[in-house]
């Protein structure tokens, strides 16, 4: 071997010794990240429900006319406040045509019966007033032609109430649309001229108007099934309405559904709640609402912010890092009592004097280099 060969493979030797030694030397220098740290302390917890829902009247109905026909007239706009009995609306009928041919046929059928019978009514009278016929065969006579006469006018009715909707056409007609009750208009889906259906046991009919008592409002909503089991009937909550965000209603739960509808893969459970709204406060049907709900209340826990839990990936189990010595930090699991979101209560695995990493927030002081010092002898 000559000695230029020999020369290369001492420098690639000392070049591999020197690429060693810097490995060896990072791989025992390491960065050290100084987080900040805060203690456990004592604190109230209150635990709520939150319930999203509407605010509703708790009275409203629906008018439907007990006839088909035409809207003839609206007397009434929405919004406006009515009285049990005000006239709402009326109904032209537009009378069918093959019904109508019916119902005089029938008049003229029940007409040549009435004739008929009062003929024979007249003559057995004269009879018995002679004495040839006897009272029963008279009182038979009699009660024909008074049944006779019933038939025929009651086939004049029907064509009356096919023909006009109603037999007099006075404020109970059946074309006349009467608010049931006292309240405001809320809705009033047709128009004038609009054809309507009458309501009955094989059709739900045309609704004319929708009127409801605003002074009985209710607060409907939904809460998950990790919370129904809290509440009871009774309960006094607070309800926030969506349109007047810097006031509370407070209010009664009246309500809680004894069966769950799943959505979008949790069970909801429906409550009800009566809530008392001021009088100088107007409200309007359909204002989005929630109601916040107490749970649970503790005064003076030992607890921690709940952004300094940890779970574990495999238990998940929460934990929290506590620093020790030299900046080290070490896992320590924890028990959790009740929690409102922010703070959460610790029922086991910390001290008060711990001070515990905050995970996501480092230090604003110069991260330190730790080197390794001299081999010991």
């Amino acid at each position: 071997m000559n000695k230029t060969v020999k020369i290369i493979i001492g420098i690639v030797v000392l070049i591999l010794l020197l690429v060693v030694l810097k490995y060896f030397k990072d791989a025992n220098s390491k960065t050290i990240e100084e987080y900040e740290v805060e203690e456990p302390f004592y604190t109230s917890i209150n635990t709520k429900a939150v319930a999203t829902g509407k605010l509703n009247p708790e009275e409203e109905i629906e008018l439907k006319p007990q006839i088909s026909g035409i809207i003839d007239e609206i007397l009434v706009e929405e919004g406006d406040r009515v009285e049990k009995g005000d006239l709402i609306a009326k109904i032209r009928v537009v009378p069918n045509e093959q019904s109508l041919v019916s119902a005089s046929s029938q008049i003229k059928t029940a007409q040549l019966s009435f004739n008929n019978a009062e003929t024979l009514y007249n003559r057995n009278k004269s009879l018995f007033e002679k004495g040839v016929i006897s009272q029963q065969d008279f009182e038979n006579s009699e009660l024909s032609f008074n049944q006779a006469k019933e038939t025929l006018k009651q086939a004049q009715n029907n064509y009356q109430i096919i023909k006009r909707g109603s037999i007099s056409g006075g404020a109970s007609a059946n074309t006349n649309i009467i608010a049931q009750i006292s309240g405001t208009i809320l809705e009033i889906p047709v128009r004038e001229g609009d054809q309507v259906i009458e309501s009955n046991n094989f059709n739900e009919g045309t609704t004319i108007a929708t009127v409801a008592d605003m002074s009985q409002m209710i607060f409907e909503g939904k809460v998950d099934e990790a919370e129904v089991g809290k509440l009871s009937e009774g309960r006094e909550i607070k309800v926030v309405l969506g349109a007047i965000k810097d006031k509370d209603f407070p209010a009664k739960l009246t309500f809680i559904a004894p069966k769950g509808v799943e959505e979008n893969g949790a069970v909801q459970f429906t409550i009800k709640a009566n809530v008392t709204i001021d009088e100088g406060t107007n409200v309007r049907a359909g204002y989005s609402a929630n109601a916040e709900i107490d749970i649970e209340s503790k005064d003076s826990v030992f607890a921690i912010r709940e952004a300094l839990l940890q779970y574990n990936r495999i238990t998940e189990k929460p934990f929290v890092e506590v620093l020790e010595a030299e900046g080290k930090y070490k896992k320590v699991d924890v028990v959790l009592g009740i929690s409102d979101g922010i703070n959460v209560e610790i029922t086991e695995g910390l001290k008060k004097e711990d001070k515990i990493k905050i995970w996501n927030k480092t230090s604003d002081e110069e991260k330190v280099e730790v080197r390794p010092g001299p081999p010991a002898h």
